[in-house]
């Protein structure tokens, strides 16, 4: 690993600690606030719709202005809006603070844009699941020491802890420096430019929309089902959500390493036990274990931006990214509508549809990657 990639990680990683402060108990401070339930849903959909919204423009703006430039903007307007959320003394001051944060999240193009381009030796899936993994492993750690501190100090205080590290995070990544224009490597791309008439990668976005919806339907509302149905605890819920947060990190860091099309496939497996334990098991154990294989999707994601990268010119990589990561948007603003109704319903529904649509959509992405290798079309 080379000294930016290294500082990305770094930056991420204590980006994770901080986020896991709050992220977990936002919710809670909202409730705190005086929102009531449809009042909180409504924010985090508008925090949801402006991080889909910022996805392409970041891309795009990566591709022209350099994704450093805006992968500093991103990590500052995060702070920002950690701090306004730390110091709020009215609810329209914090909402505002949570859908700046939101906002933020356009840094995922440009600085996935950034780290395929300092990879060194590094495959780009791999090169993209090590930072990714290294946060997911702060989340772990965030959650516990801020419940502690939420407990004794109060969240206001949380949200000030979160905010300092974010100063710490945003210090690190002001040290890395300006990458190549391109990849040694990808000098010697075929692939022509012109993104939008590249049928190969509009075609491959049609299936991350599909695959990413089916991946994320069961996940919305299992904190809901473990809660009514499974009479659990809020603190043994937020254990299991540490175990997805490890399986996250496990994923991203052990097993990104065998190939984009390989990790893709394997992602898709990984949600279907998840699905498989929650709808046939009652036991916390079996739950936690279940939590683990949730880190199928972050891994879905990361190979995705790798297979994706196969198919365009290196110098769309920004543009494309952001195209990919707008479809991982708008799957976590539509699921969430389908997983609410099948939870109404039947709670065990959204873990018995989700597991047919989960196996479909594997043995049609099996039969769509099979028909792109008999045509050696190789992603990266």
């Amino acid at each position: 690993m080379n000294r930016n990639l290294f500082l990305v990680t770094l930056a991420m990683g204590t980006w994770g600690v901080g986020e896991g402060f709050f992220i977990y108990f936002q919710p809670l401070y909202l409730q705190q606030w005086g929102a009531d339930p449809l009042l909180i849903g409504g924010i985090y959909g508008a925090m949801g719709v402006t991080m889909a919204l910022a996805q392409i423009p970041a891309g795009y703006l990566s591709d022209r202005l350099g994704s450093r430039n805006i992968m500093w903007l991103s990590w500052i307007l995060g702070t920002v809006s950690a701090w306004t959320m730390a110091l709020a003394n009215s609810l329209p001051l914090f909402v505002a603070g949570i859908v700046f944060y939101g906002l933020a999240g356009f840094v995922l193009a440009p600085m996935n844009s950034y780290i395929t381009n300092v990879r060194g030796n590094l495959s780009i899936g791999r090169a993209i699941a090590i930072p990714s993994g290294i946060y997911s492993l702060g989340t772990v750690i965030g959650p516990i020491i801020g419940g502690i501190v939420a407990d004794r100090m109060g969240f206001q205080v949380v949200y000030i802890i979160a905010g300092i590290i974010f100063i710490v995070s945003t210090t690190i990544i002001m040290f890395v420096q300006k990458q190549s224009d391109v990849h040694h490597v990808d000098q010697e791309s075929v692939n022509p430019k012109g993104l939008l008439k590249n049928t190969r990668f509009m075609a491959f976005m049609g299936v991350v929309l599909i695959t990413t919806f089916v991946l994320y339907l069961p996940q919305p509302f299992t904190p809901n089902f473990l809660q009514n149905q499974q009479h659990l605890t809020s603190s043994t819920i937020g254990i299991l959500g540490a175990f997805g947060s490890l399986g996250s990190a496990l994923s991203m860091l052990f097993l990104s390493h065998l190939g984009s099309l390989t990790g893709f496939f394997i992602s898709q497996i990984m949600l279907i036990i998840f699905a498989l334990l929650f709808l046939k098991c009652n036991s916390s154990i079996i739950f936690g274990l279940g939590y683990l294989f949730v880190g199928g999707y972050r891994l879905c994601r990361v190979m995705i931006l790798s297979i994706g990268r196969s198919l365009i010119h290196p110098a769309e990589t920004g543009l494309a990214y952001g195209l990919l990561e707008t479809m991982n948007a708008v799957t976590m603003i539509l699921a969430p509508i389908l997983a609410g109704v099948l939870y109404r319903n039947d709670p065990y529904s959204m873990y018995r549809v989700g597991l047919y649509l989960l196996a479909a959509v594997l043995i049609i992405n099996a039969i769509i990657f099979t028909i792109i290798n008999k045509r050696k079309v190789k992603p990266s």
